[in-house]
């Protein structure tokens, strides 16, 4: 659908996994629309369905759409607003097995449950293994079981352009959308196109006369994708806002936290953020105070190690003075020696060389 590959190694897609517990699990991919990018957030939760007892399996993909919401409504709430990126759920695709029987009571269930939360999506998986009439036959009968229990899925906006309505129409008429996924390419009427090949035939994924694969992309990154964020935060996000404001649950029942004052919420925030400042202050101090201690332990090794310095020249310098002392007194005593063996003295010696000089 992206055109990208959403899945790693280290992060294998659904199918690949061995996991049988309902979990939710994020990837984000970078989409380029016409020189616009787009982050999409592609949220999946592998196991939905496969366990045998499936009760209540529906709980964790309510309290991650559910704690979206609460993010958004707590950032939105705060003093001192930031921009957050909306990571809220603007779309469900619920995949509908091909069965050929109509819905299941778990599908109906989920449904139910989540069709006040999210934009629900219905979409027929592996529509490649119908013909033409059963698919077209389990389309009617998926809506009219819809229709049946009561169940809200995405309703295309009204517009006023004639253009518009006509794609709207065309798009309204494939809903649910029968889809075939493939990311192989293959080889037909020499042109390479993404499908599936069997015996009997190549089924194109990008081929609306095989699905609509191209319809659903085009609709959902495309031409609705703002009209989902607008129902998203103007319908489901405002009915969160206003139970949770007003203290009520999803089953209209008062909760257990208490409903507070506005004004004490923002008297509440005020003191978190006098707290989180002062909090930040004593740590500023905490670490000039590291900083200064650091500096005064650098500057007492420094002192330390030039007056080592010091006194290993000092000392090295008294070694010298003794060895030439030494030196002094050694040469004495041998001039003496030799004095009292000649019979002469250096400076007698030295007053006749300069006598003889002059004469000369």
């Amino acid at each position: 659908m992206f055109l990208s590959d959403i899945y790693s190694a280290e992060y294998p897609g659904p199918s690949l996994r061995v996991k049988k517990t309902v979990a939710v699990e994020t990837s984000k991919v970078l989409l380029k629309e016409n020189g616009v990018n787009l982050t999409l957030t592609v949220v999946d939760t592998p196991g939905f369905g496969d366990a045998v007892d499936n009760s209540n399996c529906w709980v964790p993909v309510i309290e991650y759409i559910e704690s979206k919401y609460e993010e958004f409504l707590n950032a939105e709430s705060r003093v001192v607003r930031r921009q957050i990126p909306d990571s809220r759920v603007h779309c469900c695709l619920y995949f509908v097995a091909p069965s050929g029987h109509g819905l299941k009571p778990l599908d109906v269930e989920f449904m139910q449950r989540l069709h006040d939360k999210v934009n629900i999506i219905p979409v027929i998986a592996k529509a490649d293994t119908m013909t033409p009439d059963e698919c077209a036959h389990f389309k009617k009968q998926i809506l009219n079981e819809i229709a049946q229990h009561k169940i809200k899925i995405y309703e295309f906006p009204e517009v006023e352009e004639e253009e518009e309505n006509k794609l709207h129409k065309v798009l309204r008429e494939r809903v649910p959308f029968a889809v075939v996924g493939a990311n192989t390419v293959v080889e037909h009427d020499g042109r390479k196109v993404r499908g599936r090949k069997y015996p009997w035939g190549i089924a194109e994924v990008e081929n609306l006369e095989h699905c609509d694969f191209i319809a659903l992309r085009n609709m959902v990154i495309r031409t609705h994708l703002q009209d989902l964020k607008d129902v998203t935060n103007n319908v489901h996000y405002e009915n969160f806002r206003c139970r949770t404001l007003a203290g009520i649950g999803v089953d209209g029942k008062p909760t257990k936290v208490s409903n507070k004052n506005p004004l004490a919420q923002l008297e509440e925030e005020k003191r978190e953020h006098d707290n989180k400042m002062k909090k930040m202050e004593i740590d500023m101090e905490q670490v000039f105070e590291m900083k200064v201690r650091e500096k005064k332990q650098k500057l007492k090794d420094s002192e330390a190690d030039l007056q080592r310095r010091h006194e290993q020249m000092r000392r090295s310098l008294e070694q010298q003075v003794r060895e030439l002392e030494e030196k002094r007194r050694a040469f004495e005593a041998e001039k003496l020696a030799w004095e009292q063996q000649t019979g002469h003295s250096i400076e007698e010696l030295r007053r006749r060389s300069l006598e003889a000089n002059s004469k000369e």
